[in-house]
């Protein structure tokens, strides 16, 4: 590996230890074994090289979660969606720090068009590639559903774990909407 290759590293490192919010250039360049200039010279700054160690590490957490539900294929779209929440939700338990630094960078994306621009761009990553797996005819807007419960599932895991709902509650209430909405002739 090379020095950025060092620095992405150590930066995907630090947020997972101290969070995003607590990641300073002092952490990274000690995980990294690099300087201080080095930061500049790859990424332009902390918060550039914190962005994208972000981006990518929620990326490769989602990826394994997209690569695991395709080897469980079988089975009709609420078994894939059961799946696809009970793995998500045990990802919570097993990269917790990951999940915590993304409410932390979703915190600084308010302020920071640096920091929103990339998380803007994962976001819509994720809604085409969890249509694509989850929705039989790859229709957009489930994909656009699947991230917002996502993204509301994790705040309510990471303040409340114990009452935030389970996958099977969510499909569940899913489905009932769906019910409801087909039994009001879909006005």
């Amino acid at each position: 590996m090379g020095t950025r290759d060092d620095l992405l590293a150590a930066a995907k490192q630090c947020l997972a230890e101290r969070g995003y919010a607590r990641t300073t250039v002092r952490d990274i360049v000690a995980a990294s074994g690099t300087n201080l200039a080095a930061i500049n010279y790859h990424f332009r700054s902390k918060d550039d090289l914190l962005n994208l160690a972000m981006v990518e590490s929620v990326s490769d957490a989602m990826q394994e979660l997209l690569a695991a539900q395709a080897d469980g294929e079988a089975g009709g779209v609420r078994v894939r969606l059961e799946e696809f929440w009970a793995r998500l939700v045990g990802s919570f338990d097993t990269d917790r720090a990951l999940w915590s630094a993304n409410i932390e960078a979703l915190a600084q994306a308010l302020h920071s068009p640096e920091v929103r621009a990339p998380m803007a761009e994962g976001q819509q990553r994720a809604r085409s590639d969890l249509a694509e797996l989850l929705s039989p005819d790859n229709d957009a807007n489930a994909g656009t559903v699947i991230v917002t419960l996502l993204n509301g599932l994790l705040v309510q895991w990471m303040v409340d774990r114990e009452r935030a709902p389970t996958g099977a509650q969510i499909t569940a209430g899913v489905l009932a909407l769906a019910d409801a909405l087909k039994a009001d002739g879909g006005s």
